[in-house]
């Protein structure tokens, strides 16, 4: 069973950093895409950022890009978010995803691909 757990969400401040970890379980595929999406209240879901245990590669929103950062860590099975710079509008509910990797996508596909496994995700509010 595929079992995916976000942690690390929380209160804070405008400017401020969080780190996100997605640890994960049960993914038998040689190699696999986890992504990070949130979703605010009343917005659709959005894919933010994607890496791939194929190359190592990664793949980020527009809306993202210079604050948050994904990374790996294959002994502990755990993916990261970095976040800086903390804006409201980041305030969301984020979630992890995972799905086996396609050779016919790109990682930057999954940023809106309907990716096959989901953890509970973890609550992320900024004040202003």
């Amino acid at each position: 069973e595929v079992q995916l757990v976000e942690s690390g969400g929380g209160l804070v401040q405008a400017g401020g950093s969080l780190r996100l970890s997605c640890t994960h379980s049960g993914l038998t595929f040689d190699d696999y895409v986890i992504g990070w999406f949130r979703q605010a209240p009343g917005k659709e879901r959005e894919g933010v950022a994607t890496f791939s245990t194929n190359d190592g590669s990664k793949s980020y929103a527009d809306s993202v890009k210079g604050r948050f950062t994904i990374s790996s860590d294959n002994a502990q099975d755990t993916v990261y978010l970095q976040i800086n710079g903390l804006k409201p509008e980041d305030t969301a509910v984020y979630y992890c995803a995972a799905d086996a990797f396609d050779p016919r996508l790109r990682v930057s596909h999954y940023l809106i691909y309907s990716m096959a496994y989901w953890g509970k995700g973890t609550l992320v509010t900024v004040s202003s």
